[in-house]
């Protein structure tokens, strides 16, 4: 077995953070993809981890000297009811490497049997659950976001029972750490104080140094937990991103995404839509992701109540200021966001009506979000970059608009083709549309044909750069092609 850094701070922490579990071994372990580049970047060596150790570590057959397995335990709100204990259910945090850029990653397994917190599951994911996950989440990193990320995915030779039997597989998650709203929530329901502070502590040292020396590091948690959770929503928003579980314990305090089960990108626009089969009121709609951001924020503030002042009205008053700054920082991102997709690197006063507006006709018209923004781009300079046109264009409708916004763009500083090269680097053509996901689900689930995943992963890995011999993964589905809902992977 080759040698793995591990280094793991979470498991030093006291044991009522998690229970020590080791992974359950499968039948018949096979490597479908490893994450040459992550895993360069962990200081693994990526033909070791597609050798047949490798594989077996991966499918948690083996461990790897150094690993400390444990599952965590955390509580949350699914759907705005608590339940007050969730924990890794089927996953097993094998350890932390520090990566090659100083930073401290989690390793973890998902798919990989049953824990103390898995509620009668059976703690495996079947093989189109951590396709998806792999698929999306990669997308997301090319794209710019703070995500969780995928680091390799292997199948298990058992099948999995769901609403079918299906085969199953598990995927190793990389993390900057899984530490959820909901794990503050957990120790706050139980009155545990000291493993309160202790968190406070981790996370800090952990994502937040520069807060560590503040007298009141309870209330710098949350300050930066906020804004990193402004910046993120943002993010998803202004790329037609609908997360579809954004329960408690789906929110890192990292900062990052996690959770790609019921998720979906937006085709044709519509503020109001839901792809989660299970969000049958429309919670976690693209318009209200912003709120339910907010919604979970004042969770985890309540939850630091007990650490943010021995008096509980200044608490009070401190947690309630903090989360109030939401609204106004997710607005300065989120506008920030729109006006790099118009081109405007100054922004004014006029251009929050001229992103609604935008934003109206694509709804009434029901045009698709991501080439929209990206025709914009080809509109934005006269120069040979290869366009969308002949895959979106405008209807007349939008006319009146189009000739403000080119009468904006001309106040910009620099050239129109300095404009443009932003706006391309700011408005992706490609995404993981829906219907391309489940093309390559149904290729590997169906016939165990991995190559049209292999296909999307790569075409993913560069989403700002169109080319016309790609144009079928740039467009969006036919009607026959529509995927109207996504599931869970439990």
């Amino acid at each position: 077995m080759t040698a793995i850094a591990f280094d793991n701070s979470y498991a030093r922490l006291p044991e009522r953070f998690f229970s020590r579990r080791l992974p359950t071994p499968v039948t018949r372990p096979g490597r479908i993809r490893v994450n040459h580049t992550l895993a360069a970047q962990l200081g693994m060596d990526p033909q070791w981890l597609e050798s047949p150790e490798g594989t077996a570590m991966l499918a948690g057959n083996a461990l790897a000297a150094g690993s400390d397995p444990i599952a965590t335990v955390y509580a949350g709100h699914q759907f705005g009811s608590y339940n007050p204990q969730l924990g890794d259910g089927r996953a097993i945090l094998l350890g932390e490497v520090i990566g090659t850029d100083g930073v401290r990653y989690d390793i973890q397994l998902k798919g990989s049997g049953p824990t103390p917190y898995s509620r009668g599951g059976d703690g495996r994911a079947p093989l189109g659950a951590v396709l998806r996950e792999y698929i999306v989440s990669e997308a997301m990193f090319a794209l710019g976001l703070p995500t969780t990320r995928a680091l390799a995915a292997v199948s298990t030779g058992e099948q999995v029972a769901r609403e079918s039997f299906l085969p199953g597989a598990v995927l190793a998650r990389v993390a900057k750490s899984h530490i959820r709203i909901g794990t503050f929530q957990f120790f706050a329901a139980r009155q545990d104080h000291e493993a309160l502070t202790l968190l406070v502590e981790h996370v800090l040292a952990r994502h937040y140094p520069d807060a560590l020396a503040e007298d009141n590091q309870a209330l710098a948690l949350l300050q930066k937990v906020i804004s990193a959770q402004a910046s993120l929503v943002a993010r998803w928003q202004s790329l037609g991103f609908i997360h579809g579980v954004m329960n408690t314990d789906n929110m890192l305090l990292s900062g990052e995404t996690i959770d790609y089960g019921p998720c979906a990108f937006m085709d044709g626009f519509d503020p109001e839509k839901v792809f989660s089969s299970i969000d049958h009121g429309g919670r976690y709609a693209y318009r209200n992701q912003p709120g339910i951001a907010h919604w979970n924020l004042a969770a985890l503030a309540q939850a630091l109540l007990p650490v943010l002042h021995p008096d509980q009205e200044q608490a009070v008053a401190l947690a309630q200021t903090a989360v109030d700054r939401f609204p106004d920082q997710f607005q300065q991102a989120y506008a920030a966001g729109m006006a790099r997709k118009l081109g405007l690197v100054e922004p004014g006063e006029t251009d929050t009506a001229l992103v609604e507006e935008f934003l109206s006709l694509l709804a009434g018209h029901k045009s698709d979000f991501t080439l929209a923004f990206r025709r914009l781009a080809d509109h934005a300079s006269d120069g040979a970059a290869p366009g969308v046109g002949d895959l979106f264009e405008f209807p007349d409708a939008f006319l009146p608009w189009l000739a403000r916004w080119r009468q904006r763009l001309a106040t910009q500083p620099g050239t129109p083709a300095r404009r443009q090269a932003a706006m391309y680097a700011a408005n992706p053509v490609f995404i993981p549309r829906n219907h391309l996901v489940e093309e390559a689900l149904r290729a590997a689930v169906d016939q165990n044909d991995y190559a049209p995943f292999n296909t999307l992963v790569d075409l993913l890995a560069q989403p700002f750069t169109y080319r016309a011999d790609l144009a079928r993964f740039a467009m969006p589905p036919r009607p026959e092609e529509e995927v109207r809902q996504t599931f869970c992977g439990t």
